[in-house]
């Protein structure tokens, strides 16, 4: 997992709630355990009209938004049942964090796990995001891990933008070091060694 210290990049605008993950990532791709190769699908039954042609109008398949590092969209994302596929798509994509009001946990939990960030603010600050993607698809917005801000310069009439948020330490710690479950394991690895060498022999051993 590559660590994340900051984040630029411009933003695609999703508002819509209550996203659930088999929106995300539809149940009939969820057919491989590699993290690659799900970018396609992301969002696939938005993304295509009913004769399977892609459709213009959907945001992700606008060409200003193609490049989008950031995801923008509404409260209570990725709920449904727990799949990592969704979070495997939205990074294979190229989506490096996504900003919402509220989080499923699962799915928060899945996101941090494979570095990619989510990011919590109040409804009001990301619907304004969310206007300032619409209204110019070329701004980009800077997230600082460290100092736990996102920031939006704009020379626009509607200024530029900068909010707070809140992360779990040690959820930031880990992001900030690219650390997933195996690395932290290993940081322990002369404790689980002299674990098992002080083991009677009588005990079963894997």
């Amino acid at each position: 997992m590559e660590p994340i210290d900051r984040i630029v990049g411009t933003m695609l605008p999703l508002p819509r709630v209550n996203v659930d993950t088999d929106q995300i990532m539809p149940k009939e791709f969820l057919k491989r355990v590699e993290r690659t190769g799900y970018g396609e699908f992301l969002f696939h039954d938005w993304r295509r009209r009913p004769d399977g042609e892609l459709d213009p109008e959907f945001v992700i398949n606008r060409p200003e938004y193609r490049d989008a590092r950031i995801l923008l969209t509404g409260a209570n994302f990725g709920s449904g049942s727990s799949r990592e596929h969704a979070p495997w798509g939205l990074m294979d994509w190229g989506f490096q964090a996504i900003v919402a009001p509220s989080f499923a946990d699962i799915f928060y939990n899945n996101c941090t796990k494979i570095g990619l960030l989510p990011v919590q603010l109040s409804e009001d600050e990301t619907h304004r995001l969310i206007d300032l993607a619409e209204a110019d698809p070329s701004l980009e917005a800077t997230i600082d891990l460290a100092g736990q801000t996102i920031g939006v310069a704009t020379p626009h009439e509607q200024g530029s933008f900068k909010a707070h948020f809140e992360i779990d330490p040690f959820i930031k710690y880990r992001l900030l070091n690219g650390l997933d479950d195996i690395d932290i394991t290993l940081r322990h690895s002369s404790d689980i060694d002299a674990f098992e060498h002080g083991r009677p022999a009588f005990m079963p051993r894997l």
